[in-house]
This record gives structure tokens, C-alpha cells and sequence, in this order.
């Protein structure tokens, strides 16, 4: 976000402080991104709902507590909308899923040199499928949501550190098993 923009959505935010109809800016801003983030942790799109509208009524409801901390008002909701799908799989005593799009994993896969054909990219999709929660996490925040390794771990509550090393070992485990050449830009 532009300077600008961190500008103009502080003031929708101490609008909504104020006034609760303010936070509808908010929600529409984020809702689609909030929403597919959750959604491709439960691949269930009813869930998927419940669990974001979920995520906006405790963001309004904590307005008041939300500090700027160099981070874009989505890495609060991030971080909101993951401790949702926690509790939920904490509640129902379920394995949480990641429902990784195909189209995401193109995008990645291009990031290499590598000529791939249809069935090394299904083995892909597999293969990350299987990945500790934890790895996969982090694969999706930084790949799949654009996330630098900051804000992942504000999202995530670790150490800057801890988060580009969870990402490294993600990435290696990837390579050893598909030589996938990816940036590892922070």
C-alpha cells in the first residue's frame, strides 16, 4: 500500500471508531480476500461464511483496540480470520484443510525455469496437500496472498525469523521433491 492509502484507510478506521456504519468501507474492501482466505482452509463454502462474517463482527467489535503497526489494516483481519478457523477446528476436534487452488499453483510453478506437464503439477498440488499445517500456512500467506515475511509473522504470531524459516523449509521440502525454483525475496 501507498502512503496514501495507509492514510486514507486510517481514516476509515477512526471513522468507524466513531461510527459503526464507517466499517462497512472496510468490509467491502476486504471481504473477498478474507473470505477465499478462510475458504481454502475449510473448502466449505457455508463454513467459509460463517467464519468470516465471524471475523468482521470481532474486527468491529475490537475497532477501539486495532493500532497502526506498520502493517496494512488486512494483516489485523488476516490474523483474526485465522484464529476463527482455529477455533473452529479447536471446537469440532477436526483436521484442518487447505484447499489449494490449481490456477495459484500455476502462478507459483511459472516462477520457475522448469518446463512442467499437467501430471507433475497434479503430483504438486498433492504433494502440498500433504505439508504440516504450518508449512502450508505460510506458503499460502506468502505466495497465494503476497505477504512479506513481516506481516506473516505479525499474522501468524512469530518472529520475522521464524516465518522466513518455516518458508524456507516449506520451499526446500518442495524442491527437494520437484526441483521448483522459487524466489526467496523477503
Amino acid at each position: 500500500m501507498t502512503e496514501d492509502e495507509i492514510r486514507k484507510e486510517e481514516q476509515v478506521i477512526e471513522r468507524s471508531k466513531k461510527d459503526p456504519r464507517a466499517f462497512g468501507e472496510l468490509y467491502e474492501k476486504y471481504f473477498d480476500r478474507i473470505f477465499n482466505y478462510i475458504y481454502r482452509q475449510t473448502d466449505d463454502e457455508e463454513l467459509a461464511g460463517d467464519l468470516c462474517s465471524q471475523t468482521f463482527v470481532n474486527a468491529l467489535n475490537n475497532i477501539n483496540r486495532y493500532e497502526f503497526r506498520g502493517f496494512p489494516f488486512s494483516a489485523w483481519l488476516y490474523k483474526i480470520a485465522g484464529n476463527e478457523v482455529n477455533k473452529h477446528y479447536r471446537k469440532n476436534k477436526g483436521n484442518k484443510i487447505f484447499s489449494i487452488e490449481e490456477l495459484k499453483v500455476r502462478e507459483l510453478v511459472e516462477q520457475g525455469t522448469d518446463d512442467w506437464d499437467e501430471e507433475l503439477i497434479t503430483q504438486l498440488i498433492r504433494y502440498m496437500n500433504e505439508l504440516p499445517t504450518d508449512m502450508i500456512q505460510v506458503l499460502e500467506l506468502r505466495f497465494f496472498e503476497d505477504k512479506d515475511f513481516k506481516e506473516i509473522a505479525f499474522i501468524l504470531d512469530m518472529t520475522e525469523s521464524g516465518a522466513k524459516m518455516r518458508t524456507y523449509r516449506a520451499l526446500d521440502k518442495l524442491r527437494t521433491n520437484f526441483n521448483l525454483k522459487v524466489k526467496y525475496d523477503g
